[in-house]
């Protein structure tokens, strides 16, 4: 078989190619993922070694792929011909080593580089713990090498650099140069130039780890050469005895060690003594001999040396005990130093803050040093604002300290000699620029860190404290703290929002909550009666809310002011206030609704009713007066918690995180635009709509139009009222015979024309009803006479829970509070009899019953249906609910009933309740009066017209030809009546309790002295004329125009079966007595009379005749289309 061909190898990259690829490998994605697919990483490291050693390179590209290497070393060795590479890394560090320095292709900066980038690899590999030790062995074997010519003047920051990196490859491995210490030990005492602070830090390095592990070797053992170089074998994992340490040994290396601060420099002595005072404590040296040779560090102007005193006196406490105010002297020293950088004078007041907390810790007795130098805490003039800062919190401190002592009973004159409110209204004059700044400046921001660091640093945030608490609160920091707030805002009114943060962060304090509603109360009790009144005085608003959201706080206060506030706005808006007065109304609004959610209605019901009631009839912007009628009525109808949990609904829907302050009303947002409908088929069962007063007679008939026209096959009522035209004889045609026969046939179809009477009597009456008829609009052009339908809404608060989900058992439902409610209802109305349109309905609030009631449906089977008197308790949770129809016929029909609704957790329900019958004596309505007429003569004026009606509609009437204008000139009217009889057999008392229940509107006179004497004890028929005939015989004289042997064929046909039917009644006298009963019916026949656009009135007159228990009840209807009208229940 023939071998494969081997790849072929890959293009060798350029100085420039390494140069972009090493930008692309720092800006990653794509651009890296171009060179890793051209060359895999093995490949490229390859490349990269070899490259090192290429003279051709430049020094500085062989430089920053060193860099590279160590950057991207994590990358480039996790491969399986890693060890192999590593071999190369090495390999190369030794040629580049033993070369000799050109100064062109190696330097000693390359050597340097080189040996720090593979120090770096090695350690961030782990390559002793995870891979073979012979790579570290090489490496420390290399620099061990560099550093074995101490004193040599020429590559002395080679050599430093070798012992760094023996350094850091002794902290990664422990005790790693252990058994060469000794050699190290004679290489720092052989080594004189700058690089000797290398050597003893390496070996400071060495004999700290062999502390720290506690291992058993000899330091000045030189026995085991240096190179070449062996791993100790306990640290490859050989058992052996190490532990225990020579501390003879280990004291001479530490003697050595004390005597070479003095060549570091202050960077090397922080390492160092980071190092040596651990060794010192293992080896229980006495701490004074690091006092006696470090202390005086203090006194330096460098802060590093400075650090270092101050690490010494947290390890050695006891050591440095007496020496407090001597290094607090110096701290303040050095911050007051103007020629100091800014950092080391921070830094110096930060140590001085935490030195004087580390001693107050430890014992409150030894911060007098510090107490006594308050007077030079103060910050200067021309301190920065950093620096002054700190010094106030150093202040603050120096405050709470002499608070402790005091309260204490130290009774020494420096602690009595200071005074806390004094510190604190002196350190505050140094940043008074604050009250002419703008409130977001850096000034004022300070000023209340101040004020927060004097009230708050001495408080403890832990529950088991109350001492703190109660001296806090008595504490006259407090005091003067709370007076100068209320002073700055009387002073400026631009501090508000900031002091209300600084209270805001008081309250969302679980512990110091209460600091802040006593800072509130103060604002209530001194604040809010001496603000002024003006337009400024909505910045006021945002602390406003604040107070407005404390329950602990009584509304009084804030109500008054705000009722001054929209007085004032009332009294100067005009024409140049602009949008000023909706603002700051809706800013009041907001007040009085956090004031709502956060306080009981009986807290706030008598001022904050007197305040919306007055925004609502005076305030000049329409959309603050409707808020403020919809916030009044819901304080008076809705009850606290169903009234908090329906203002708290808006931040529950949006899924935002809510605001607890809100500060206007417009701010809050629709909950609607997050909910989607939920449709209920048994809606019904839950919700009921119920008419106030039931129909009398059940309609379970639709009534019939009958054809009273012979020969034609319009019915004859259509033509009842018509427009003025010309008559037919008075057209012209072209066509004669044509012309005849039209006129022949309009004459048998065309009403004759009306006659006309001049006699008085009948003049009198055609005055009468014109008049009448002037007042009845005509249907076709204007609005049609509306009829209303009262009715209730309940809520069945069990059937509701059900529905819902809701356990009725977790709450009692006897509880007011804890019954279901329905909030923003929307009643939709539709029918298909001819009502017109029907206007929607809106009830804001119905709270459930306290129980389930009686199903008003059982009734429904039942065609005469009991009349409830009385009011009942459980109207109080009924909505009372207004039907309007515009009915075009009169005829009974249903209306149905759609509802939209919320209920309480935000859901929005929708669904179909039972319909409301509708039956003919909704659509009864009194006469229409003129405006002429005065209020006394109208029931003079109803007679008149029920006589004149009843007049005209008689058969004998002269009357009945005569047509009358309707309202708007557009159409007349024809009268045409018929009449009928019907005789009761009924005891009187019930047909007087009938018609004074149901018809005492309609009664326009009452006739008969016994009847009338009877109808006037009850006291329910009024306005109406009496008219007190005493005595008739019951003749054609008793009923004006009344047919008598009418009378006589029908109660002789009504009582032949009887066995006294030879009784003569036309000889007998009876007592008459009637009820004169007016009733008008209108309405808009337009699906019944398209063509003739005529529009149709019906008027019912009655007359009850009550004579010996026979009654007999007179019909005048001007159109049989209303016979069988539900008058006959009566």
């Amino acid at each position: 078989m023939t071998e494969k061909p081997a790849p072929p190898p890959l293009k060798a990259l350029s100085p420039v190619d390494w140069e972009t690829l090493i930008d692309d490998f720092q800006y990653g994605g794509p651009r890296r993922h171009k060179w890793t697919s051209l060359y895999p990483f093995p490949s490229l490291l390859d490349l990269l070694l070899s490259s090192l050693l290429r003279k051709d390179f430049p020094l500085s590209l062989k430089l920053q792929l060193l860099v590279f290497l160590e950057e991207f070393s994590d990358s480039l060795f996790t491969h399986e011909h890693q060890s192999h590479f590593l071999d190369r890394l090495v390999d190369t560090v030794r040629t580049v080593i033993n070369a000799p320095v050109d100064g062109v292709h190696v330097t000693f900066t390359f050597k340097e580089q080189l040996m720090a980038s593979t120090t770096s690899v090695l350690i961030c590999l782990d390559v002793f713990d995870k891979f073979q030790a012979r790579y570290t062995v090489s490496l420390v074997e290399l620099l061990l090498t560099v550093i074995n010519r101490p004193n040599y003047g020429l590559d002395r920051h080679t050599r430093a650099i070798a012992c760094e990196c023996l350094r850091e490859l002794e902290s990664a491995n422990p005790c790693l140069l252990s058994e060469i210490v000794g050699h190290l030990w004679g290489l720092c005492q052989n080594e004189r130039t700058h690089a000797s602070q290398s050597y003893i830090l390496l070996f400071t390095s060495v004999i700290y780890n062999i502390v720290a592990q506690k291992l058993n070797v000899s330091i000045l053992n030189t026995s085991i050469p240096m190179v070449p170089f062996n791993v100790p074998q306990w640290l490859l994992g050989s058992n052996g005895e190490i532990s225990g340490l020579n501390y003879k040994e280990l004291r001479k290396a530490m003697a050595f060690l004390l005597e070479w601060p003095q060549v570091m420099t202050p960077c090397g002595i922080m390492e160092f003594m980071a190092m040596i005072m651990p060794v010192a404590v293992a080896l229980e040296l006495q701490p004074s001999m690091l006092k006696v040779q470090f202390f005086g560090m203090i006194y330096s102007y460098d802060p590093m040396l400075c650090h270092v005193v101050l690490m010494m006196y947290l390890h050695f406490l006891d050591a440095f005990d007496g020496l407090e105010g001597e290094i607090s002297r110096r701290l303040l020293l050095i911050s007051r130093e103007a020629q100091h950088f800014l950092v080391f004078r921070l830094l110096a007041v930060q140590w001085l803050l935490g030195y004087s907390k580390l001693i107050f810790c430890k014992e409150v007795g030894k911060t007098k040093p510090v107490i006594k130098l308050y007077s030079n805490f103060y910050p200067t003039l021309f301190d920065p604002l950093a620096l002054k800062a700190l010094k106030l919190d150093l202040l603050a401190f120096c405050s709470i300290c002499v608070d402790i002592l005091k309260s204490k009973g130290h009774s020494h004159e420096e602690v009595y000699s200071v005074n806390s409110v004094k510190l604190f209204e002196d350190g505050l004059v140094f940043a008074s620029s604050f009250k002419w700044l703008p409130p977001g400046s850096t000034e004022t921001a300070i000023v209340f860190r101040t004020l927060h660091k004097f009230l708050m640093s001495s408080s403890s945030h832990s529950d088991c404290d109350p001492s703190a608490t109660r001296d806090l609160m008595n504490s006259m920091i407090f005091c003067t703290l709370k007076g100068m707030l209320v002073d700055m805002m009387l002073d400026g009114w631009r501090l508000i929002p900031v002091i209300v943060v600084f209270i805001d962060r008081f309250l969302s304090c679980q512990k110091h909550s209460w600091l802040g509603e006593r800072l509130l109360q103060k604002f209530d009790e001194d604040l809010l009666p001496k603000v002024r009144m003006d337009y400024k005085l909505v910045s006021y608003f945002p602390l406003f809310d604040r107070i407005a959201e404390n329950e602990t706080i009584p509304p009084r206060g804030l109500l008054e002011l705000l009722t001054n506030f929209i007085i004032f706005l009332v009294e100067k808006h005009g024409p140049n206030t602009g949008m000023k007065s909706w603002s700051q109304g809706s800013r009041v609004l907001g007040v009085c609704r956090t004031m709502l959610m956060h306080h009981h209605s009986s807290r706030l019901f008598l001022r904050l009713s007197r305040l919306l009631a007055f925004t609502c009839l005076y305030f000049p912007d329409l959309e603050v007066r409707d808020n403020a009628r919809i916030y009044l009525r819901m304080l008076i109808c809705i009850p606290g918690k169903k009234l908090r949990d329906i203002l708290n609904l808006g931040d529950l829907f949006l899924g935002i995180s809510p605001s607890s302050h809100s500060s206007s009303f417009y701010s809050v947002q629709s909950p609607r635009l997050s909910q989607k409908f939920k449709t209920f088929k048994n809606l019904s069962s839950c919700i009921h709509l119920e008419r106030a007063t039931p129909l009398l007679v059940k309609q379970f008939w639709s009534l019939s139009l009958s054809n009273m026209g012979v020969g034609n096959s319009k019915p004859a009522y259509l033509e009842g009222v018509r427009d003025s035209e010309a008559p037919v004889e008075e057209k012209d045609f072209a066509d004669s015979s044509y012309t005849n026969i039209i006129c022949e046939t309009g004459r048998i179809s065309q009403p004759k024309e009306p006659l006309r009477v001049m006699d008085s009597k009948v003049s009198e009456i055609l005055n009468t009803l014109r008049n009448y008829f002037s007042c009845i609009p005509d249907f076709r052009y204007m609005p049609g006479l509306k009829v209303q339908i009262l009715c209730s809404l309940r809520l069945d608060s069990n059937n509701f829970n059900r529905m819902l989900g809701i356990d009725n058992s977790a709450t009692p439902l006897e509880e007011i509070g804890a019954l279901p409610a329905i909030y923003a209802t929307v009643l939709h109305f539709s029918s298909s009899a001819p009502y017109g349109s029907i206007p929607s309905y809106r009830i804001p609030f119905l709270l459930g019953e306290l129980y389930n009631n009686v199903d008003a449906s059982q009734n429904l089977s039942l065609s005469i249906v009991p009349v409830e008197n009385g009011s009942r308790e459980e109207d109080k949770f009924r909505a009372p609910v207004v039907i309007e129809l515009e009915p075009r016929e009169p005829t009974p029909g249903v209306v149905d009933v759609h509802i939209e609704t919320n209920a309480e957790n935000g859901q929005i329900i929708q669904g179909q309740l039972q319909g409301i019958m509708v039956g003919i004596e909704d659509m009864f309505l009194k006469a229409v009066v003129p405006s002429d007429i005065a209020e006394d003569a109208i029931p003079r004026y109803n007679l008149d017209l029920f006589n004149a009606l009843w007049e005209a509609c008689g058969t004998s009437s002269n009357t009945g030809r005569e047509t009358f204008p309707l309202k708007g000139s557009k159409g007349v009217a024809a009268i045409s009546g018929t009449q009928s009889v019907k005789l009761l057999d009924i005891p009187s008392t019930f047909l007087i309790q009938a018609t004074e229940r149901h018809l005492a509107c309609f009664v326009v006179s009452v006739t008969g002295e016994p009847l009338i004497d009877i109808v006037r004890g009850g006291d329910i028929i009024k306005n109406i004329i009496w008219d007190d005939a005493s005595y008739a015989s019951l003749d054609a004289a008793s009923v004006p125009n009344f047919d008598t042997a009418y009378i006589d064929d029908y109660l002789e046909a009504l009582y032949l079966s009887i066995d006294d039917s030879h009784v003569n009644f036309n000889n007998c006298m009876f007592k008459l007595n009637y009820f004169k009963i007016y009733i008008f019916v209108s309405f808009s026949a337009l699906s019944h009379i398209s063509m003739l656009k005529q529009p149709i009135y019906d008027v019912v007159m009655v007359t009850f005749e009550v004579t010996n228990n026979i009654y007999k009840k007179h019909f005048f209807i001007d159109d049989e289309y209303t016979v069988g009208s539900p008058i006959t229940s009566c």
